[in-house]
């Protein structure tokens, strides 16, 4: 049996090296500072590989559109700290935004005024219509949004989801990225379901992206679901974490566990 001193070193120097092995995004999501609630969420979110799909870095100024809550904030706040930058273009607020707008709002301020690892965050707002420019034109490396395309889909169409779209062009550098995750629609459903399911076909997100100016550079199925038929009582809100429907198919829903989802990166073309 070999001493235990020589057990402890084995150890330390096993430790030390597979730290020494950790890449900066693995390390942002095993950070301290996330809740275990969230945590959780890793399995259907899968942040490492969507990051690692979406090419982000520690040295980059990254753009998170309608961070809300901050789930990805938890992770982008530590990643971008100490080399680049992280701007969160949150909901412009107004006499008629939905009453969660400014909820969601101030619990994130709070959160930069209290929580170290969003001391450095630049907090701006965005909205498709009365307030675009999220940031100084040409200044992102990446622009990223997670289950909010179809949010702008629900306010106007079309329009919405083209003015959304020329604003990230605008804001990103030449060559930057512009990374999206939503709950996908089947192509072979009816447009009107995209009115109030919170699913928006993939091809329609495309066609708004390259209308713009975007080039398609590539598409994953990190955060697919093959289970989520996209068809259900309350939408996309049926399944967790909403669980829209209470009681109701509980089960059922847990068990399919969060949506399909979308995950494409467009670039913006440097000539």
């Amino acid at each position: 049996m070999k001493p235990l001193a020589t057990l402890l070193s084995a150890a330390i120097l096993t430790f030390g090296t597979l730290s020494a092995m950790a890449d900066p995004i693995s390390e942002a999501v095993a950070n301290e500072h996330r809740a275990m609630k969230d945590r959780l969420r890793d399995e259907y979110r899968n942040p490492q590989q969507t990051l690692r799909f979406f090419g982000i870095e520690p040295d980059m100024t990254v753009v998170e559109i309608w961070p809300g809550g901050g789930w990805y904030t938890d992770i982008l706040a530590p990643l971008l700290k100490d080399e680049g930058k992280l701007v969160a273009a949150h909901f412009h607020v107004t006499d008629k935004s939905p009453k969660y707008y400014s909820r969601y709002l101030k619990q994130f301020k709070d959160k930069i005024a209290n929580h170290p690892p969003y001391a450095n965050i630049e907090l701006t707002e965005f909205d498709v219509m009365k307030a675009p420019d999220m940031t100084k034109a040409g200044s992102a490396d990446a622009i990223l949004t997670f289950r909010n395309v179809h949010n702008w889909y629900m306010q106007k169409g079309e329009e919405s989801l083209n003015n959304a779209f020329k604003a990230f062009y605008k804001a990103l550098k030449p060559g930057g990225i512009l990374g999206i995750v939503d709950h996908e629609l089947p192509e072979s459903a009816d447009d009107a379901a995209m009115k109030d399911s919170g699913y928006i076909k993939k091809s329609l997100v495309i066609e708004a992206a390259k209308a713009a100016g975007f080039a398609l550079e590539a598409e994953s199925e990190i955060n697919a679901n093959p289970m989520d038929t996209a068809n259900h009582p309350r939408g996309v809100w049926s399944l967790p974490p909403s669980l829209a429907m209470g009681d109701e198919d509980k089960e059922k829903y847990l068990a399919i566990g969060e949506s399909n989802r979308m995950t494409l990166k467009f670039v913006k073309p440097k000539n």
